[in-house]
Protein backbone atom coordinates (compact mmCIF):
# COMPACT_ATOMS: atom_id res chain seq x y z
CA UNK A 1 0.00 0.00 0.00
CA UNK A 2 2.53 2.82 0.83
CA UNK A 3 4.81 1.43 -2.09
CA UNK A 4 1.46 2.21 -4.56
CA UNK A 5 1.83 5.81 -3.12
CA UNK A 6 5.48 5.79 -4.37
CA UNK A 7 4.25 4.79 -7.55
CA UNK A 8 1.48 6.92 -8.12
CA UNK A 9 4.12 9.92 -7.22
CA UNK A 10 4.92 10.55 -4.06
CA UNK A 11 8.43 11.83 -4.52
CA UNK A 12 9.16 13.21 -0.70
CA UNK A 13 9.27 11.37 2.06
CA UNK A 14 6.38 12.20 5.00
CA UNK A 15 7.39 13.97 7.90
CA UNK A 16 4.89 12.42 10.17
CA UNK A 17 3.09 8.78 10.00
CA UNK A 18 -0.12 8.63 12.08
CA UNK A 19 -1.41 4.97 12.07
CA UNK A 20 -3.67 2.60 14.60
CA UNK A 21 -0.52 0.73 15.79
CA UNK A 22 -0.32 -2.32 13.05
CA UNK A 23 2.81 -3.83 13.60
CA UNK A 24 3.09 -4.18 9.74
CA UNK A 25 2.58 -0.68 8.85
CA UNK A 26 5.35 1.16 11.36
CA UNK A 27 7.68 -1.54 9.96
CA UNK A 28 6.77 -0.39 5.91
CA UNK A 29 6.86 3.32 6.53
CA UNK A 30 10.83 2.57 8.49
CA UNK A 31 11.68 0.51 5.48
CA UNK A 32 10.85 2.82 3.19
CA UNK A 33 11.11 6.26 5.26
CA UNK A 34 13.74 5.79 7.76
CA UNK A 35 13.75 9.51 8.78
CA UNK A 36 9.67 9.79 9.26
CA UNK A 37 8.57 10.39 12.74
CA UNK A 38 5.75 7.62 14.20
CA UNK A 39 2.64 8.72 15.94
CA UNK A 40 0.32 6.87 17.53
CA UNK A 41 -3.25 7.60 16.97
CA UNK A 42 -4.57 8.87 19.75
CA UNK A 43 -8.40 7.12 19.00
CA UNK A 44 -6.55 4.03 19.42
CA UNK A 45 -4.47 5.17 21.88
CA UNK A 46 -7.22 5.63 24.32
CA UNK A 47 -9.68 2.77 23.26
CA UNK A 48 -6.42 0.47 24.21
CA UNK A 49 -6.25 2.52 27.57
CA UNK A 50 -10.20 1.99 28.50
CA UNK A 51 -10.34 -1.39 27.50
CA UNK A 52 -8.03 -1.95 30.58
CA UNK A 53 -10.13 -0.29 33.30
CA UNK A 54 -13.89 -1.01 34.45
CA UNK A 55 -16.46 0.48 32.59
CA UNK A 56 -17.25 2.49 35.75
CA UNK A 57 -14.34 4.77 35.06
CA UNK A 58 -14.13 4.28 31.48
CA UNK A 59 -15.88 7.97 30.81
CA UNK A 60 -14.16 10.15 33.45
CA UNK A 61 -10.69 8.68 32.16
CA UNK A 62 -11.78 8.96 28.29
CA UNK A 63 -11.81 12.70 28.54
CA UNK A 64 -8.39 13.35 30.15
CA UNK A 65 -6.58 12.48 26.60
CA UNK A 66 -9.59 14.08 25.07
CA UNK A 67 -9.01 17.37 26.37
CA UNK A 68 -5.07 17.24 25.79
CA UNK A 69 -5.41 16.18 21.79
CA UNK A 70 -8.58 18.71 21.14
CA UNK A 71 -6.57 21.95 22.84
CA UNK A 72 -6.39 24.94 20.76
CA UNK A 73 -2.65 25.92 22.03
CA UNK A 74 0.17 23.84 22.90
CA UNK A 75 -0.32 25.45 26.45
CA UNK A 76 -3.74 24.53 27.34
CA UNK A 77 -2.30 20.52 25.83
CA UNK A 78 0.23 21.05 28.46
CA UNK A 79 -2.34 22.34 31.42
CA UNK A 80 -4.59 19.07 30.45
CA UNK A 81 -1.86 17.20 31.13
CA UNK A 82 -1.09 18.30 33.94
CA UNK A 83 -4.68 18.05 35.16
Amino acid sequence: MLTNLMQRGLKIAPKLAIGDGALGFWKAVAKLWPNTDQQRCWVHKTANVLEKLPKAVQPKVKEAPHNIWQAETQEEAYKAFDH
